[in-house]
């Protein structure tokens, strides 16, 4: 049986189409796999894994100690540039993205490039010493072009190729980092400092 021209061109334009998609589709997929890939953790460790916590900005150096008394508040200690307790919640801030955070992709560039970065000196460095004595760093660099991410090295160690990774990781670590002193220390619980209520003197009254 001979089908008509128009017939079987429309049949070779759906099989075209059909291909098309279905080519389409499996690239599709490939791609989101890679974007997948390309966003990774950052480290491997947890959070109750950490010891220590040195944060270094443009304008202050910051030594934290997690609490020997665990089973106490706050969680956290500030060991320099004073000594006292820490702000719990902002230091979690910082520990929930150390522990979760994820890098956007990976550049690999010269070393002698991480200027452009302003990785050379970084804006700010993390270094994490864990309970078993294995050590960690991630540094801080500028913002790219949109101001959506920030570009970073964690625990920077040259390839063969002699190049180095740049990561692009979320603003979130700078907001986590630059803070003023004031900040990381524990809040004052005003509400143990109020004065008790004294007993009202009786209102004067004038006698006759």
């Amino acid at each position: 049986m001979k089908l008509p021209r128009t017939t079987l061109i429309l049949i070779l334009l759906a099989l075209g189409l059909g291909g098309f998609v279905y080519f389409h589709e499996i690239r599709r997929a490939t791609v989101q796999e890679e974007i997948k890939e390309q966003k990774q953790k950052i480290f491997s460790f947890g959070e109750d894994d950490v010891q220590s916590l040195t944060v270094k900005t443009k304008k202050l150096t910051l030594n934290l100690e997690r609490n020997p008394e665990s089973s106490s508040k706050p969680k956290w200690l500030i060991k320099s540039p004073i000594s006292g307790p820490a702000n719990d919640a902002i230091v979690s801030y910082l520990m929930d993205l150390l522990v979760k955070g994820n890098s956007d992709r990976t550049l690999s560039t010269p070393a002698k490039e991480l200027k452009e970065f302003a990785l050379d000196p970084p804006q700010a460095t993390i270094n994490i010493t864990l309970k078993n004595r294995q050590s960690h760093q991630l540094s801080l660099g500028k913002s790219n072009f949109n101001g959506r991410l920030l570009y970073a090295q964690a625990d920077p160690t040259a390839k063969p190729d002699g190049n180095i990774n740049v990561l692009l990781v979320s603003t979130d670590f700078g907001n986590a980092v630059n803070r003023e002193l004031s900040e990381w220390k524990q809040p004052v619980d005003n509400s143990q400092k109020l004065p008790g209520l004294s007993t009202p003197l009786p209102t004067p009254t004038n006698s006759k």
